[in-house]
């Protein structure tokens, strides 16, 4: 059994009325259902007219699909996370991913330029045991995605706004502007200009307030690539503060790594196994 299987008995769906609300878990740290949970009594203020009809993470009681709205937390990394994530595409009306695992394969997709095997052979004690793709991708590489609510984790805020947009029935307001955006609002500093600090915050969509910058950290690109990131020119910008090729890689392959813009610019970078830098 993976850690992504459902042990617990699913009772009939009762459902009357009520849109039904159905929370899936795949390879991930579970930060994001937590940020769920986190909502307390802005979940309450929807939870009225809303149906929580499966969410292992919360609750023993759950009822069978169809659902009306499913939020997928997590990237596929197994033979059986491709299976049911088919399945659960085939029994939600609305299929929202959330965090940078579900959205853009994770930290753990750092493994996807390694040999895997090899990992497995050091880490575990038996091998044959272990049923893994050599890949950890997001979820929209497989099904169909109606939304993607980026972050490590999600921002409760935005997670709120996405549910009482579909019960609107209108389209979710999330900015897609820079963390850049976020550090002028709070008055922070640009820790590049005033600290030679590397940060990601130019081309990473806003989201966490600019947590990172305020704390006089680099942005680590949580929240994904914005909307047209000019990467060569953060790219450039950090050859200036002294990095090299790999340092530059390495920046790029972070929480959100394996999203294309990051991923493409990360390769312009890439240092060949052997090469002395």
């Amino acid at each position: 059994m993976t850690a992504t299987e459902v042990t617990t008995e699913v009772k009939p769906s009762t459902k009357v009325g009520n849109p039904t609300l159905a929370v899936w878990k795949f390879a991930s740290c579970d930060g994001c259902q937590l940020s769920l949970l986190d909502c307390e009594d802005d979940l309450l203020a929807v939870a009225g007219r809303l149906d929580i009809a499966y969410f292992p993470e919360a609750s023993s009681g759950m009822m069978a699909g169809p659902y009306d709205v499913s939020l997928v937390e997590g990237s596929i990394t197994t033979p059986g996370d491709l299976k049911r994530i088919k399945e659960i595409r085939e029994q939600s009306g609305l299929l929202i991913t959330i965090g940078a695992c579900a959205t853009s394969g994770g930290i753990q997709a750092l493994r996807n330029g390694a040999d895997v095997s090899e990992f497995i052979g050091i880490v575990y004690a038996h091998p044959e045991f272990i049923s893994t793709l050599d890949t950890s991708t997001p979820i929209a590489d497989h099904v169909t995605v109606d939304f993607e609510l980026r972050g490590c984790p999600i921002d409760r805020g935005q997670l709120v706004e996405t549910i009482a947009a579909h019960l609107a029935g209108r389209p979710p307001r999330i900015p897609t502007t820079s963390v850049c955006v976020q550090c002028k609002a709070r008055g922070t500093p640009c820790i590049m200009v005033s600290q030679g600090t590397p940060c990601l915050g130019p081309v990473t969509q806003g989201g966490c307030n600019a947590l990172c910058p305020t704390y006089n950290r680099g942005c680590y690109g949580c929240f994904g690539p914005m909307e047209s990131p000019n990467t060569a020119a953060l790219a450039q910008q950090f050859t200036h503060l002294g990095l090299t090729d790999s340092e530059i890689a390495r920046t790029f392959r972070s929480y959100s790594g394996w999203a294309q813009a990051f991923r493409e610019e990360a390769d312009k970078h890439e240092i060949p196994q052997g090469t002395n830098q």
